[in-house]
C-alpha cells in the first residue's frame, strides 16, 4: 500500500522548467537591452556625441567602448552560467525530494502491514511508525496520508466490551490489546493537535485528523 495524491497534486510534484532555449533566448534578450543601456550611458560619460561633429573616434573613446564590450559580453556569460546552475540546482533539488519520498512511501507501507498485524506489540509499533512518517513526511500530502490511515484505524469496527463472552479470556485479551492502540492513536493526534505554537511541530506542521 502506498500513499495516494490527487491527480492535481501529483501533476505538481514533477519539476515545471521553462525550456533552455527559451531561456536562454530571454537571458540573451535581457543582456542586449542592458548592454543597449549601458552603451547609451557610456556614450554620454565618454563624450562621444562629439564624434558627430569631430567625425573621427581618438585612440582612448575606442579602447573604452571595446572594453566596455568586452564587459557586457563576460556580463552575458556570467547570466548564462547562472541560468545553468540555477536549472542544476532545481533538478537536484527535485531529485531529493523524489528519493525521499521513495524512502517515505517504503516506510509507510511497513508501517500499514505493522498496524494490520494480529500481534499486539507489532501492531502498537505500526502506530508509533506511521506517527513518526507523519512527523518526518517530506509533503503535507504525505503526512495526511499518515493521518488519515491512523483515523482510518479508528473507525474500523470492533467488539465493544459489554459484548464480549464471559469467560473468554483470549477475547477479552485481543480486546484490551486493540484498546491500547486506539488510546495511543488518540493520545498521538490530541498530542499533536496541542502542540504549543513555538513548537517547530506546529503550524504548517499541525496535524490535521481525517474528518
Amino acid at each position: 500500500m502506498s500513499p495516494e495524491i490527487p491527480g492535481r497534486q501529483a501533476e505538481r510534484r514533477g519539476l515545471r522548467l521553462w525550456n533552455v532555449g527559451i531561456v536562454l533566448v530571454l537571458v540573451f534578450t535581457g543582456a542586449i537591452l542592458v548592454a543597449g543601456l549601458v552603451f547609451y550611458t557610456g556614450w554620454d560619460l565618454l563624450g562621444a556625441r562629439e564624434l558627430k561633429q569631430r567625425q573621427k573616434i581618438d585612440s582612448k573613446t575606442l579602447f573604452d567602448l571595446v572594453k566596455l564590450a568586452f564587459v557586457v559580453v563576460a556580463g552575458v556569460g556570467a547570466l548564462v552560467a547562472l541560468v545553468v546552475a540555477y536549472r542544476r540546482q532545481r533538478v537536484d533539488e527535485d531529485a531529493a525530494l523524489r528519493e525521499t519520498t521513495r524512502l517515505h512511501n517504503e516506510r509507510f507501507t511497513t508501517a500499514v502491514s505493522q498496524l494490520g498485524d494480529k500481534r499486539p506489540t507489532v501492531r502498537l509499533g505500526g502506530v508509533h511508525a506511521l506517527a513518526g512518517l507523519a512527523d518526518d513526511a517530506p509533503t503535507r500530502e504525505l503526512r495526511q496520508t499518515c493521518i488519515d490511515v491512523l483515523c482510518a484505524f479508528l473507525r474500523l469496527p470492533y467488539t465493544a466490551e459489554s459484548d464480549l463472552q464471559a469467560g473468554d479470556a483470549g477475547a477479552r485479551h485481543s480486546y484490551l490489546a486493540l484498546r491500547e492502540a486506539r488510546h495511543t492513536v488518540i493520545r498521538l493526534i490530541r498530542h499533536h493537535l496541542r502542540l504549543p505554537h513555538e513548537h517547530p511541530r506546529c503550524g504548517s506542521e499541525r496535524w490535521l485528523p481525517a474528518a
